[in-house]
């Protein structure tokens, strides 16, 4: 179902029907076989409403972050600018929906004047849809939720976070590492936060659990400008997005 906003009556958006939880019940182990087939069939059909919902966003770059950084945090000044900088590159800016990183990242984009969805996700707590977006899809599971983050997307920003953003990170790092998805860049943003995460990776590569190979698009960085020329040159470029026109904004097409 597609429906208005009722905070943002320009703002389209996807609204699964959301009972109580039942996922975990799902990963407790076998049930009954008729329990199994409805678990897979409720999940199929998210599948297909976040594939028709999504289907024509254009390219996007994906911002993974923390949920809990308030605006006047020095993070959710960068996530903006991001937000902007992408915007202007012909890019819809893709998030997880929520607060915090999700939010300025959404609604730098929607300042610039582009295009921002949101994949947002049933929690207890923490999560609700933020006021900055376009378009946005609610999930009750997170891997159909990931999915949607990874397939629309020729990029990924990666701004500090917890437990959720390493696992978003993981997920497309791996993706790449095993060919299940193009070379696309990873930037990770604010390099004291990560500094400890390098030097772990950099213990990998001497181990030989991961090639240096595996790191060549992985950028660590704290300047915009800097990421924005990495993904011009290893997004639009290496994927020939061209700009195109629509009447309401500049956009970048895949070819």
């Amino acid at each position: 179902m597609i429906a208005k906003s009722p905070d943002n009556p320009t703002s389209e958006h996807v609204q699964a029907a959301v009972p109580e939880p039942e996922e975990r019940y799902f990963l407790e182990g076998p049930r009954a076989r008729g329990s199994e087939l409805k678990s897979l069939i409720t999940i199929l059909v998210e599948f297909v409403r976040g594939f028709r919902a999504l289907h024509f966003v254009g390219p996007c770059v994906t911002v993974f972050g923390s949920a809990r950084f308030k605006e006047d945090h020095p993070y959710y000044a960068i996530a903006r600018t991001v937000g902007q900088r992408l915007a202007k590159l012909g890019f819809t800016v893709m998030t997880g929906g929520g607060p915090g990183i999700m939010e300025a990242a959404n609604r730098g984009a929607k300042e610039a004047g582009g295009f921002s969805v949101g994949c947002n996700i049933v929690l207890p707590k923490e999560q609700k849809i933020n006021a900055y977006l376009d378009r946005w899809v609610t999930f009750r599971h997170f891997y159909v939720r990931k999915v949607m983050l990874v397939k629309y997307s020729y990029a990924f920003v990666v701004m500090p976070g917890g437990l959720g953003t390493m696992d978003e990170l993981f997920e497309a790092a791996e993706l790449i590492q095993t060919k299940k998805i193009e070379s696309f860049p990873l930037i990770l943003f604010c390099k004291d936060y990560w500094r400890s995460l390098v030097e772990l990776l950099n213990e990998m590569v001497d181990a030989g659990t991961i090639d240096r190979e595996d790191l060549r698009l992985l950028l660590f960085t704290d300047s915009v400008d800097e990421a924005m020329s990495h993904i011009n040159k290893h997004a639009v470029e290496a994927f020939g997005l061209q700009r195109t026109k629509t009447p309401r904004r500049s956009r970048l097409l895949g070819e």
